[in-house]
């Protein structure tokens, strides 16, 4: 008995006769064929479509493997359907078991299905890149941060749950069945799934109230810092000392959460103590120029309720008080506002011959 009556025989034995293995063997190779082919092609081809040199480094990979497998795969999907249904019409050519009818085009589409979520997952990486292009000012505030981190957790949510579909499908799992299953066993699913529940449900609360948005800073109970990511679960916030705290979105609906990136200005007041021995025209002078400056300043707002009066007098120094507000938005700008007009109080207490008082020194007698 020659190899080839040996090979045959054996293809007999399992249902397969020689040209479905031959069939079989070349849907294979087609795929692995269209695999190489888009592996090669597909980076120029892309490249071409996509002008964008960040969108490039992200999207468009030399080589690809996941692109090529699912290309590869999905080749090989159809043509074992196409020899399915051929055998399922009754052809005398192919032989093939029940089993193996079943199984072959679902390797196929369980190979698609991880594959793509492979790359689909690398894809969510340009949603910054996309919302850069279509902004029109070209600068990522915090509303920008805030979309991109919801687009970018909805994404990944999306490519699972979808991929887990065609997964389930792809290993024969019959979804209908599934869900007749989950309506009997619902009530305990729904028990047990009820945090991520609530945390889903905030993560909506968050993005469609936006009592906040990525980049401002808040209190959250005992929490505080900057927001730097909303997730669909979770939010997550920077502290002062370069923490990362967790938060879930369902804490965040019942809540307060103060928010500083609101505020619409910035108060801020301080006392400024002079020498008892100050001339009272020249502390007058001071306090004129000191409105004047604060009327003058382009980062003060509301000027009616700002002021610079005399407040006090005690044995040792004049205590004038001020009170204004800064029309800046984040904390670098109210630093750099402060520093700038401290200067300029400095220097005019200098034009007018004032001097600070200090309570660590002490008056010779």
């Amino acid at each position: 008995m020659t190899e080839s009556d040996i090979a045959n025989q054996a293809a007999d034995t399992v249902g397969l006769n020689e040209m479905t293995v031959i069939a079989i063997l070349a849907i294979i190779l087609a795929g692995v064929l269209v695999r190489m082919l888009t592996m090669a092609f597909a980076p120029s081809l892309l490249k071409k479509i996509i002008r964008s040199e960040n969108l490039q480094a992200k999207t468009v990979k030399n080589s690809d493997r996941a692109l090529g497998t699912a290309v590869g795969a999905t080749v090989s999907y159809l043509l074992s359907l196409q020899l399915v249904s051929t055998i399922n019409d009754g052809s005398d050519t192919y032989e093939m078991p029940d089993i193996l009818i079943t199984i072959l085009p679902n390797i196929f589409q369980f190979m698609i299905a991880l594959s793509v979520v492979i790359w689909a997952f690398r894809l969510v990486n340009v949603v910054k890149d996309v919302v850069e292009i279509l902004d029109s000012d070209g600068v990522s505030d915090g509303t920008d941060k805030t979309i991109i981190s919801a687009m970018e957790s909805v994404l990944r949510f999306f490519i699972i749950f979808i991929g887990a579909v065609f997964i389930a499908d792809a290993v024969g799992l019959k979804l209908t069945s599934l869900i007749a299953g989950l309506g009997i066993s619902g009530l305990a699913l729904a028990l047990a799934a009820k945090d991520t529940i609530s945390n889903f449900f905030g993560a909506l609360t968050v993005l469609l109230d936006r009592p906040f948005k990525v980049g401002d800073w808040v209190v959250v109970e005992s929490s505080e810092g900057e927001v730097i990511e909303i997730n669909l679960r979770t939010t997550l916030i920077r502290t002062g000392l370069d923490t990362v705290i967790t938060i879930p979105n369902a804490n965040l609906v019942n809540t307060p959460v103060e928010n500083f990136g609101k505020r619409r200005w910035r108060r801020w007041q301080t006392m400024l103590h002079f020498d008892i021995n100050s001339n009272p025209e020249q502390v007058e002078a001071f306090r004129d120029a000191v409105l004047k400056s604060i009327l003058d300043n382009a980062a003060t707002m509301k000027e009616e309720s700002s002021w610079c009066r005399v407040s006090d007098i005690s044995a040792t120094s004049v205590d004038v008080s001020l009170n204004l507000y800064w029309d800046v938005q984040g904390g670098v700008d109210d630093r750099k506002e402060k520093e700038s007009f401290l200067l300029e109080v400095m220097k005019l207490a200098k034009d007018h011959d004032l001097n600070f008082y200090d309570s660590r020194i002490r008056q010779q007698i």
